[in-house]
């Protein structure tokens, strides 16, 4: 006596948004490394860290690197950012006028 059994297929479906709660609620880690080497010597070597969590997951692993940075936070300084912008308009009316007549 011969018992067929036919593959069973997971009936649980989930949307792309429980995917990506999924993901940023327990976090991903991609890691990669690329080495090139001519004749045993190495000239490059580059290390792939890539961390995909929630914000929350990130600060209790301990990674809260923009807490302080000044380009993340409401009260960054604006004037270094407004100064760099006036020199870099004045510089482009310069290379922008028409040369005089000689």
């Amino acid at each position: 006596m011969t018992i067929q059994r036919t593959p069973q297929h997971s009936m649980e479906s989930c949307t792309l948004a429980d995917l990506l709660e999924r993901i940023l609620d327990k976090g991903v880690v991609i890691a990669g490394d690329i080495k090139i080497n001519l004749v045993d010597v190495e000239l490059l070597s580059i290390q792939i860290r890539l961390v995909i969590c929630s914000v929350d997951k990130a600060k209790e692993m301990g990674m809260d690197w923009w807490v302080n940075n000044p380009a993340f936070t409401r009260s960054g300084n604006n004037e270094q950012f407004a100064g760099a912008f006036a020199k870099i308009e004045e510089r482009l009316e310069r290379l922008e006028r028409p040369e005089e007549a000689k």
